[in-house]
C-alpha cells in the first residue's frame, strides 16, 4: 500500500512522544437499546486473561510483542499487562488484537494521558461524552483497562453501524469519516509493525 505524503508524515508525527493524533468521535444520539446494551458492554470488568489456543502461543505472542514495544514501554511488567489487557478486550470486543495496537500508537503513540487538542483522552484517545453516555461517573479514561475497554467497545459500534466496513468504521472512530488519510494510516501502522503471522490483514485502502 503506498501512503500519500500527507498520511506519511501523519504516521511520523504520531510516533512523536507526547503526540495525541485523535480527531473526535462525534456524539450521536442513540437508540435506549444500543444504550444499555453498550453500558453493559463496558460495565463488565472481569480479569483480563486473553484467549490463547496454545501455551506456546501465548509465549510467542507476548514475547514477540513485547519486544516490539519495548522502546516505548520500558517496563517490562506494565508493558506485559498492557499486551494482555490489549489482547483481551480485543478478543472481547470481536476485535484483531493487532489491529487494535495500531490505531493506539497511530492515537496515542502508547502514552496513557495522551490528550488531544479536542479533549479525547488516554491510549485509545476516547472522548469523554462516551462515559456520560454509556459509562458510570466513576470510570477514569486515563485508566488502562477502561480506557482499552471503552476504546475497543466503541470501535465495534462503528463496526456494526458499518456493516464490518472497516475503512468507514476507523473514520467514524477518528472522527473523519469518509477521508483515507486516517483508515490508511491505522492500516500502515498494524502491517508495519504489529502483523503477527496468525492474524490476516484484509482491509483495502481506497
Amino acid at each position: 500500500m503506498r501512503l500519500t505524503r500527507f498520511a506519511a508524515v501523519w504516521l511520523i508525527c504520531a510516533t512523536a512522544p507526547g503526540w495525541a493524533l485523535a480527531g473526535a468521535q462525534q456524539y450521536e444520539p442513540l437508540a435506549a437499546s444500543v444504550q444499555a446494551a453498550l453500558h453493559a458492554a463496558v460495565s463488565d470488568m472481569a480479569a483480563p486473561e486473553p484467549q490463547f489456543r496454545s501455551v506456546e502461543e501465548k509465549i510467542d505472542w507476548l514475547t514477540e510483542m513485547s519486544q516490539r514495544l519495548t522502546k516505548r514501554m520500558p517496563d517490562r511488567k506494565g508493558r506485559i499487562e498492557f499486551l494482555k489487557t490489549v489482547r483481551y478486550e480485543a478478543q472481547r470486543a470481536g476485535l484483531d488484537p493487532q489491529l487494535v495496537l495500531g490505531l493506539i500508537q497511530v492515537e496515542s503513540g502508547f502514552h496513557k494521558y495522551a490528550v488531544s487538542s479536542a479533549g479525547a483522552r488516554g491510549y485509545m484517545q476516547v472522548m469523554p461524552f462516551w462515559v456520560k453516555l454509556i459509562g458510570s461517573k466513576d470510570q477514569n479514561l486515563f485508566h488502562m483497562r477502561v480506557n482499552l475497554r471503552f476504546g475497543c467497545t466503541i470501535l465495534r459500534h462503528y463496526l456494526d453501524i458499518e456493516k464490518g466496513d472497516l475503512y468507514r468504521a476507523l473514520g467514524r472512530y477518528n472522527g473523519s469519516l469518509g477521508r483515507p488519510e486516517y483508515p490508511n494510516i491505522v492500516r500502515a501502522a498494524w502491517e508495519k509493525h504489529w502483523a503477527w503471522p496468525a492474524a490476516r490483514v484484509t482491509t483495502a485502502s481506497r
